[in-house]
């Protein structure tokens, strides 16, 4: 696969990466004649040889905004390119196969808005991803699955990913979090404009560094963060853009759940301290009320899961 040099931006957040960022900008100018190095307040200045190369730009933020903010401001220097088609964002710590690059661009060509990279996917690999990270991930990912409506993503943390600039502009960027919530506040957008994504497998890159990953800590740090997507999407989607059968189910199955559970909880109180037996009428009404209700709920999350944004090209 080719990839035109001239539609095709690089954006690089750097920190405290001087060891690998000149062999970073080395490989990815085999693809792109667009590169941008956001320096995010970094305390290791950028090697000076950097400055010289006439296809990189250097972006120097006044204070630390976070992997996120760094490469938001990287994307929005090419927000108003009329040539460049395709952005992509690499991580200057040079852990990220840039031969994948190539099929980053591809599958946008081919219609998807955004493509990332996913490491679990690569089972030879996987291995390598030290194992807190690596059950954080699952943890995570199927909770970001719940939030953004991607059922068919995984890897969400992946920061190697490639998106259409026509798609960025699209975007609202003021959700966007600055911070590690970044990837996944990115692809929360992207479902309100319906845009298709698709994950590629590629290794997980880990040398002898240790992980800050707290296994009990992170789900409880992305929860608050995972919550408020949640209850926004399924406010906006099935209430603001749209009132579909969706709608019914999710209202119908909270109705008879909480009836259920209401009717049931105070008949079981009402009997059980006047030491009487519960009468199995009204224990059936109860239970009726429940299964209706969780049987709505199973049909809501298929219907979430089959309203996921496909590519129809």
């Amino acid at each position: 696969m080719t990839v035109d040099k001239d539609s095709l931006a690089i954006v690089i957040p750097y920190f405290n990466a001087s060891k690998h960022i000149t062999k970073v900008v080395k490989k990815v100018s085999a693809y792109s004649n667009h590169i941008v190095i956001v320096d995010d307040c970094s305390p290791e200045k950028l090697p000076k040889d950097l400055f010289q190369l006439k296809n990189v730009s250097i972006l120097h933020l006044e204070k630390n905004l976070g992997v996120g903010g760094a490469t938001l401001t990287g994307l929005k220097f090419f927000k108003d390119k009329k040539n460049i088609e395709v952005l992509i964002k690499v991580d200057a710590d040079d852990q990220m196969d840039t031969a994948f690059i190539p099929e980053l661009v591809n599958d946008v060509n081919n219609g998807f808005g955004f493509v990332k990279g996913n490491r679990f996917r690569d089972f030879k690999t996987l291995k390598q991803m030290p194992k807190m990270r690596r059950f954080g991930n699952f943890l995570l990912s199927f909770f970001s699955k719940v939030a953004t409506g991607y059922w068919n993503l995984f890897d969400f943390n992946n920061g190697f990913f490639a998106i259409s600039n026509k798609t960025f502009k699209q975007i609202d960027s003021s959700y966007i979090k600055y911070n590690y919530f970044f990837e996944t506040s990115l692809i929360a957008e992207l479902y309100y404009h319906r845009v298709s994504i698709k994950e590629i497998a590629m290794p997980a890159i880990y040398g002898d560094e240790k992980s800050n990953m707290k296994l009990m800590h992170m789900p409880m740090l992305f929860l608050k963060n995972l919550v408020k997507l949640f209850y926004r999407r399924l406010f906006r989607s099935y209430f603001v853009y749209d009132f579909n059968i969706g709608s019914i189910y999710m209202i119908f199955s909270f109705i008879f759940l909480f009836c259920g559970l209401t009717f049931g909880g105070y008949n079981w109180y009402k009997y059980s301290s006047q030491d009487l037996l519960t009468p199995l009428g009204t224990i059936m009404i109860s239970t009726l009320l429940i299964i209706l209700g969780f049987q709505l709920l199973l049909q809501f999350i298929q219907f979430d899961i089959l309203n996921t944004p496909k590519n129809d090209k």
